[in-house]
């Protein structure tokens, strides 16, 4: 079984276990996604154990936020390094007009 596939598993069994439907926990799973993000869950209900699914919701859109946010922030910097190489090489067209 591949590591995305064990994630998901270990966080459906966990919220099953705590009382809440499978269609819920499964929602939960797809909506975040990767493995990184369902082991956090997982980690989260482990430790903070919610009193309710709203609290596990909340949990899951804060994850959801964090990675868009990490996202946003990688491919800011991807853009700041292609402009900062533009600005140090250039476009190349003085080169081009020398010849």
């Amino acid at each position: 079984m591949d590591g995305r596939k064990e994630a998901e598993t270990e966080l459906v069994k966990t919220i099953v276990r705590m009382g809440y439907p499978e269609a819920f926990d499964k929602a939960v799973a797809e909506n975040l996604g990767s493995e990184k993000m369902m082991r956090r869950m997982t980690a989260y209900l482990h430790y903070a154990r919610p009193k309710s699914a709203e609290e596990i919701a909340d949990e899951m859109l804060a994850i959801m936020e964090d990675r868009e946010r990490w996202r946003q922030k990688k491919e800011a910097e991807y853009y700041n390094s292609r402009y900062n190489e533009l600005l140090y090489y250039g476009l190349g067209t003085e080169d081009e007009e020398e010849q």
